[in-house]
């Protein structure tokens, strides 16, 4: 039985302290922002249902470790389902801010130790023991003797999925320069060559082994809506042909980068998209044109 101070009350204001921190955790371990928040909801309901005063002694980590549980089950009911993580056009939910003045709670929690679209892009394509053991503990610093217990194992195989996963993303993950004025040279050259219908220019600005991904969501999937283009000419060719959206696009912040949101007049946000830039070419870009994920999406308030 919890002691007389501790009660709901003071149980709910200790959780909410840890809420944006279990967004965060939940958000790289599925990719979307709904679902981040069922887990996340799921969590207090646990947490409400318990009657283990012990927990509370280390309330942080015994959250961090049941938002893991609950995502994992997600991750291999996705898996089993054979959805979004074995498709690989999928894009996930990205996180739009302003270019310039102060964020929202919510979005300063998520873009703690930022984790940027194309990260969560690979992270997507791990297995879903894999993906856990990463996000833990590379990312949230999570011992593997606490994390051990949710996946069943002991610390030394934990230790070794971490490993396999951590080398899985080093292979995948594109090169990247987190410079922000490079990343707008980049993003600028791709928008005014795209809207100019210059075909080398495009060229110019693009690696030669760029990647697209659109994700237009999964009533589309696999249909010309949905797909991944590599190649520098095959993306120029792409770029060309959708160039007036780009050309109304706003420049944002997406996660740890920069990108374009283009919206409906009323500030329905239509499609994002974001760029991984290194030496001054763009090395891969990421469409989410999904209606049922972007009308779900706050549009950035202007600024400046």
């Amino acid at each position: 039985m919890r002691p007389a101070d501790d009660g709901p009350d003071l149980l709910a204001r200790r959780f909410e302290e840890h809420r944006g921190h279990l967004r965060a955790v939940a958000y790289r371990m599925l990719g979307s922002l709904a679902e981040a928040e069922d887990a996340v909801q799921e969590t207090w309901l646990r947490l409400a249902r318990t009657d283990r005063p012990d927990t509370l002694t280390h309330l942080g980590r015994w959250l961090t470790t049941v938002t893991g549980r609950i995502c994992l089950d997600l991750l291999r009911s996705r898996a089993a389902r054979r959805e979004q993580s074995l498709d690989e056009t999928f894009v996930p939910d990205p996180v739009l801010r302003p270019l310039a003045g102060p964020e929202e709670p919510e979005a300063a929690a998520l873009n703690a130790d930022s984790v940027g679209v194309a990260l969560l892009v690979v992270l997507d394509r791990l297995a879903p023991d894999e993906r856990l053991a990463f996000v833990l503990h590379d990312l949230f610093a999570v011992p593997f003797d606490a994390i051990a217990p949710v996946l069943d194992r002991n610390a030394a195989a934990t230790r070794q999925l971490a490993s396999r996963a951590r080398r899985r993303v080093a292979e995948a993950r594109p090169a990247a320069d987190p410079d922000p004025g490079r990343q707008r040279e980049a993003l600028d050259a791709f928008v005014a060559a795209s809207r100019d219908g210059d075909f080398e220019a495009l060229l110019a600005v693009l690696h030669p082994d760029v990647v697209l991904r659109a994700d237009a969501g999964a009533l589309v999937r696999g249909a010309a809506g949905s797909k991944v283009l590599r190649g520098a000419r095959a993306v120029a060719e792409s770029a060309l042909l959708f160039a007036r959206f780009n050309a109304a696009a706003r420049t944002v912040l997406v996660n740890d980068g920069l990108g374009l949101v283009s919206a409906d007049e009323d500030g329905t946000v239509r499609s994002v998209l974001s760029v991984t830039v290194a030496d001054g070419r763009i090395t891969g870009l990421y469409i989410l044109a999904d209606p049922d994920r972007t009308a779900r999406l706050a549009l950035p308030e202007r600024t400046g």
